[in-house]
């Protein structure tokens, strides 16, 4: 059995608390988390309504940064619907919030784009803060983590460890130009351990060129999800770690449901529940026991030149009607 970890980055915005038509915190829940339309919620409650009905396990990676501006309460908002549907709640870092912070901020000074930024010390300072809003917003104690941006080093996984944290999903292999300094290479597709800790990276397919796509709703299409998953199954690979976050399924600013993307969510869910052998599991009940030496690491899925066409093609038509998240 393939373990498939449906991860969900929750977050507020930070663009939209802080930019040139800023909202306050209500708003920000409703074009973030809540995702509230016109045509009805399209957020977090509407993929715990999707999760429950098709039989899944969520993982909700979860930044509790914005408390630095609206204190836990904001947080508590986040943290109670994914508590009450029985979901798992892991911990999430946006730094870009520092930039946000009240004057009597206990992280007062600190200033980063990524937790990367920091020093050692200050990553620590930051990673205690978040883990203990986290739990003081109702959530259980982490053991998993994801870096804002996937913008972690080796000095975030130490932090991690120190403070009692078993798992990072912050590598991306599918993105080698991206935020991650972990000096993982695009061949670390798989659970490993390193330096202390059992690195889940973000799964990915094959893309043109040679290159590689992570695996993220609004990135891949369903057929080429299907076919990642697959590979993974027959290859009998130990996990495949998707991504998503609570407000792609609309965009922010116009509140438009993206028709496109929210029926690619579920057609995921629908995909997963039909297909044996992979199952979806995640950080406190069922994490990854399988680890593979780099030596060891399954290729991703070959590209499909069709498929990876037909993606473009769909992309282009949800960019024309919808518009960016």
């Amino acid at each position: 059995m393939t373990s498939v970890y449906l991860t969900i980055d929750t977050e507020y915005s930070a663009a939209l608390a802080n930019g040139p038509c800023r909202v306050d915190r209500a708003e920000n829940f409703a074009r973030s988390i809540a995702c509230i339309t016109p045509d009805g919620p399209a957020g977090i409650t509407h993929k715990l309504d999707l999760l429950e009905r098709y039989g899944h396990r969520g993982v909700f990676f979860v930044d509790p940064m914005p408390a630095l501006l609206w204190g836990v309460a904001a947080i508590e908002d986040v943290v109670a619907p994914i508590l009450e549907a029985g979901q798992d709640i892991q911990l999430h870092c946006h730094t870009e919030w520092l930039d946000l912070a009240l004057p009597d901020s206990p992280l007062k000074g600190l200033r980063g784009g990524n937790i990367k930024d920091f020093t050692f010390e200050d990553q620590c300072r930051v990673l205690e803060w978040c883990r203990d809003t986290l739990v003081a917003a109702g959530a259980p104690a982490p053991v998993a983590f994801r870096a804002g941006n996937y913008g972690a080093n080796r000095d975030t996984l130490r932090a991690l460890r120190e403070l009692g944290l078993n798992y990072d999903s912050s590598h991306t292999p599918g993105i080698p130009d991206g935020h991650c300094d972990l000096e993982l290479s695009e061949t670390d597709t798989q659970p490993l351990l390193y330096d202390g800790m059992i690195e889940v990276p973000v799964s990915c397919v094959g893309d043109i060129g040679g290159r590689l796509r992570h695996a993220q709703v609004t990135a891949l299409s369903l057929k080429e999800m299907r076919a990642g998953l697959l590979h993974a199954r027959d290859g009998r690979m130990a996990s495949f770690t998707l991504v998503s976050h609570s407000f792609e399924l609309i965009n922010r600013r116009s509140l438009a449901i993206n028709k496109l993307v929210r029926n690619r969510f579920e057609g995921l869910c629908r995909l997963l529940q039909k297909t044996p052998g992979i199952w979806t599991g995640d950080y406190t009940h069922s994490p990854p026991v399988k680890v593979f030496r780099r030596s060891e690491m399954p290729r991703p899925v070959p590209a499909n030149t069709l498929t990876v066409g037909m993606r473009y093609a769909e992309q282009a038509v949800s960019n024309s009607l919808y518009g960016a998240i």
